[in-house]
Parts: C-alpha cells; structure tokens; sequence
C-alpha cells in the first residue's frame, strides 16, 4: 500500500512499506496451505501451476531497494534489533524464509510452520514446525530454537513486534522437539494473520547469536533461508550467495543475490536502463509507469489492500470538536483525488478495508462525502477552521497532500502543511503535537498500522480516545474468524457516524523487472498485505531461452 503524507505507514519509513504475498510456482508442491487457523480448515498441498516460466539454475541477480534516503538496514538485519522495524523484509525473508506466507487468494501459506491450532479455550496458540530443516550454519532448526527467538524478540521489544496480548509468565514454550505454544492472556484470532512482516515470523540461529555476539551477528546473521549472507555495508549493500542447506531441495535457483538502495524511482529508472540492475521492487510513481515500460521493463501491478486515509486528532482542538471533522469530510472530494492523482485506480471507499483486503466493503451507511456547501457553511459557524498537516516532504505524497490543503482552503479553511520525516512522526504523537495526518491500514485491520494502532484509547498512534470503540475493537480481535466480519462493519460505521477518519481509496504500486526475470510477486500480481506484496526470493531466477 503506499501512504501519503507522513502517515503512520511510514511507522516502517515513509518509502520503505515492504512487500508481502506469495505465488505458487514450479517446485511449490513441498507447501501446505491453510486458512487461518481459526477458520478451522486443515492444511492442503499446494500444486505446481500450469504455464509458468521455466528456470535455470545459476546465475546472479542485483535488486535496487527504495530507501537510502530513509537509511535501509541502519542496524544490520537481526529480527529482534533491526531498528526500522520491517523495512527490511526483502533482505530478512532472503536470509531467515518465513514460517507463514500467504497465497495470491490471501490463504496463509506454511513454509518453515507446517501446522496451527488453537488449545486451551483459545488461549494457547500451538505451531508446527517443518521437521529437517537447518540453519546455514548446520545447527538444527527446531522449537527450541524458535523460543529461544521469541523470548529474545520481546524482551529486546523489536520495532516489528506484534501486539501479541501474551501471558505474563512464560508466553512462549515447546511442546515437544518441532511444536511451539504461544501462551495468551485473552483469545486473539488474528495471530497468525499478524506474523506477516513481524519479527517472530523470522527465526535466527542461536547458536551463531551466541558465537558472533549481537552487534555482528545484525550484520552476518544466520537463517534458515535461500541464502546466505556474504556482506553487509550497512544501508548500501546487501551481499547474499546460495545457501547448500536450504530445505527445498533444488532451490534456490538463483547463485548469488544483492541488495543495492536507491533514492528514487528516477534514479531506479537510469540505473536499470544501464543494466546495473535486473529488478526494482515496490516502485511508486504512477507517470513513470509507461516509461519504465517502453523502455522494454516488465511491470507488475500490485493491488492495495487497504485504502490510504486521514487521521483526525480528536483529543485536542481544533478536532475535539465534531463541527471540524464533519468539515474536513465534507471538504474532501476522493473520487476527484482519485482521478486527478490516482488515473482512476481506486476505486474510492469508505471503510478502512480494499478489495484485495478482508471484510471489504465500499460503502459505509452514514458516511459523510463531498459537499462543498455544507463544508464552507460549518467553517463559517465555527468562525473559520486551521489546522496542521503532518505533510510528507517531497514526491507523489507531498503532491497529494498539496492537492488536499487546496480543496479545504476552497471551503474556507486555513491549512498549514509541516513536512516531517518519521523521527518528526513520531515526536509529535509522543507529544500529542498534532491535528491531522496521513495514515493507511493493512490486510488484517486488527495487525500492523491497522485499526488497533490507529484508535484504540492506549495505543501509542491514536488520536482517538472512545471507550466504546476500544469494546468494538477488541471483540473482534477476540471471537473466532467468520465473527469478525459482521463487527469490523460495526466499526466501520461508528467510526463514520463520530466522523474519526476521512478514508481515500487504495493505491497500487509496481514492481518492475528485466524481461527474463521470473519471480512471484515481483513479476506475478499479488495483493498487498500490510504495505507490499512480498518477493519469494527462493524461485527468483532467469528465464530458459
């Protein structure tokens, strides 16, 4: 999804909203597939699809990775201290693999889990492990291993943690050699839903944690992915080569993979056109689409999960007060924004969830849309309306915000735009220094800067305080799946009828590859799951002739 304004997506960095979904391709039949576990369905092989490119094994591949302004992997890649938190699912699905994906039809996949399911009156979460596996390193991948890893990752409180409301005494314990249990305080169906671009869902060798130390261990980690890592200029460069103990056998295809950052789609554009590069993922300037094509690049759209929107403070003026909110409401004219800005990509909503997401739903009752006449009435009987917004500092998202101060300065507001990186974000809602500002969502709207984050009264990135809505919020995270639905519509309504959020529409973004470069989710569409669709690097590889 990509976040205009410096939204509470860029809780990850304002360009650095990674990639996740999966494709099922040649070699995929060692997978099982699930939905989420509390659906109760039991897991089912994947299949090999018909008609998909066929391979060859060698060769070396280079991935330009949007965000050397941000600082990619300032921290080096360890799950438990990498400081921005999942920017870095690229590099960390490439070293660790996963224990849960998900299919293009948003099915979790099992990759380094093999099963799930719920004990104990749905407080204790039990999880298969694939048996066989090891580390790079040749030490065993097991539950111990995976304890030892989440017991480290919160008690070092990663920046990509999940919200797990985990037991107070001993959350996480094995339950025999290749089981784990996660112990919880209250039932919690979205968990597996949340591990997607969490720390948990990568495990780590401890052994090497131990023997490196964790300061060089961040920068040469040992997984139990594709690769391997061979060197790590921190925030430039990301060397991996093939790693000989890979569980799938004949995999993966490609010798040798880097990781190179770039500044801009632009700068990706020119680097690529002179063969620096074979692919760029999670490119998101709409007009240089067609150039990238006519300069002879596969270009993948990836469809939004969820719709970007406006983030109203409500606990200080000018938004304490409903007359406001109702303005900016009123005010704002999406589907125009979506033509104008989008090419019509939308379409428009007016819930917080897409079509490619869950429990989408376009239309709110009560939702209040474009009325310019009623905006420039409530201005006038507020004797005028300013505000902040949190503004993001260059490109399509400074543009966008532009494009909204101009709308409500037609309604009579005084709108002043404050550029900020994410550090500067994040002050300001410590502080609780802010009006209004950019925000998106994600696949599961109780996981990643979904709801939860947004508007339960303790969370750190709210700016609403509603006991009501907290009750709403944390029942649906609490029954069991296919109850979900029904009450994230009640939401969806409240939030509408108190006039908390200004919802926009869902933006794709592009991934962009050479010709003869095959991979799912870079060069096959896949929908957005918290922010991007992620890469498989595993079946990255060049095309037979």
């Amino acid at each position: 999804m990509r976040v205009y304004g410096a939204s509470l997506g860029v809780a990850r960095g304002v360009r650095r909203l990674r990639r996740r979904a999966v494709g099922v391709v040649a070699g995929i039949a060692a997978l099982g597939m699930v939905l989420p576990l509390s659906v109760g369905s039991t897991a089912t092989a994947a299949s090999g699809g018909s008609g998909l490119p066929v391979l060859k094994h060698g060769g070396s591949m280079t991935v330009l990775e949007a965000g050397a302004s941000q600082g990619a992997d300032p921290q080096g890649i360890d799950p438990a201290t990498d400081g921005v938190g999942g920017a870095n699912e690229d590099y960390e699905d490439a070293v660790y693999g996963a224990l849960f994906e998900l299919s293009p039809t948003g099915q979790v996949v099992y990759d380094l889990a093999t099963g799930s399911k719920y004990l104990d009156g749905r407080k204790t979460v039990q999880i298969d492990l694939r048996h066989g596996v090891k580390f790079s390193d040749g030490t065993p991948f097991n539950s111990a291993a995976v304890v030892y890893n989440w017991t480290r990752d919160f008690q070092l409180k990663a920046a990509n943690d999940p919200a797990w409301p985990l037991a107070k005494q001993t959350p996480f314990t094995a339950a025999g050699p290749y089981a784990v249990d996660i112990h919880l305080s209250i039932p919690y169906s979205p968990i597996i839903n949340s591990f997607f671009d969490k720390a948990p869902n990568w495990i780590a060798s401890p052994t090497a944690m131990k023997k490196e130390g964790a300061k060089q261990f961040a920068i040469t980690p040992v997984g139990a992915g594709p690769f391997m890592v061979v060197k790590d200029v921190l925030s430039i460069q990301l060397t991996l080569k093939r790693n000989p103990l890979y569980w799938q056998k004949g995999l993966p295809y490609l010798d040798n993979l880097t990781f190179k950052t770039i500044s801009s789609d632009q700068t990706a554009l020119e680097a690529m056109k002179a063969g620096e590069a074979q692919a760029y993922p999670f490119m998101t300037t709409l007009q240089l689409v067609p150039t990238y094509k006519q300069s002879g690049f596969t270009v993948t759209t990836m469809p939004g999960t969820s719709p970007t929107c406006l983030q109203l403070n409500t606990t200080r003026p000018p938004f304490n007060n409903m007359l406001a909110r109702e303005a900016v409401y009123y005010a704002t004219d999406t589907p125009l924004l979506d033509k104008k800005l989008n090419d019509n990509l939308g379409p428009a909503v007016e819930g917080f969830t897409a079509p490619a997401g869950l429990f989408y739903y376009p239309k709110v009752p009560g939702y209040r849309t474009f009325d310019l006449a009623k905006a420039q009435a409530i201005v006038k009987q507020l004797g005028g309306l300013s505000f902040v917004l949190l503004s993001a500092q260059a490109g399509p998202m400074l543009n966008f915000d532009e494009a909204l101060q101009s709308m409500w300065e037609a309604a009579g507001m005084k709108v002043t735009l404050n550029p900020a990186n994410l550090p500067e974000v994040i002050q300001n809602f410590a502080g609780n220094k802010w009006d209004a500002v950019g925000c998106g969502g994600s696949w599961d709207p109780a996981t990643g800067v979904g709801q939860n984050l947004r508007f339960l009264s303790n969370a750190p990135f709210t700016g609403v305080h509603d006991p009501h809505l907290d009750k709403l919020l944390n029942e649906a995270t609490e029954v069991p799946e296919e109850q979900r639905g029904a009450i994230y519509r009640q939401i969806a309504q409240y939030e509408a009828q108190k006039a908390y959020v200004v919802e926009f529409y869902p933006a794709d973004i592009w991934d962009v590859a050479a010709k003869d470069v095959s991979a799912p989710g870079l060069t096959s569409p896949h929908p957005t799951v918290i922010d991007a669709p992620e890469i498989w690097w595993q079946y990255a590889g060049y095309k037979k002739s």
